[in-house]
């Protein structure tokens, strides 16, 4: 089970910390995802990290803005979201397992999200 956390309402350049506790897994041999979907949109992967956390990957319009992080000891995802921008908004899910552009996580690993809205 994956539980997302931290999502709000922000500003333009703003920051938001999301947080997702992972439970009924081994959670430290996982890779893990982060994936958004906004309203009537395809799912987007945005950035995943490997198990031991040491490796970090980012889709292009996010790169140098967004962080991910984990905790093993606590079984916790992480996404810090700084400089956040209008085309941010959308539903943001925890995954289980590795990501890409072309290959987001399967839908069935996707926690229930938590929705981020940016306004101007």
């Amino acid at each position: 089970q994956l539980v997302e956390s931290g999502g709000g309402m922000v500003h333009v350049g703003e920051s938001l910390r999301l947080s997702c506790v992972a439970s009924g897994f081994d959670f430290s041999t996982h890779f893990m995802s982060w994936v958004r979907q906004d309203v009537g949109l395809e799912p987007e992967w945005i950035s995943s990290i490997n198990d031991g956390g040491n490796r970090t990957w980012y889709e292009d319009s996010v790169e140098g803005r967004f962080t991910i992080s984990r905790d093993n000891a606590k079984n916790t995802l992480y996404l810090q979201m700084d400089s956040l921008e209008l085309e941010d908004t959308a539903t943001y899910y925890c995954a289980k397992g590795p990501g890409s552009t072309t290959r987001p996580p399967r839908r069935v690993n996707w926690g229930q999200g938590t929705q981020v809205t940016v306004s101007s």
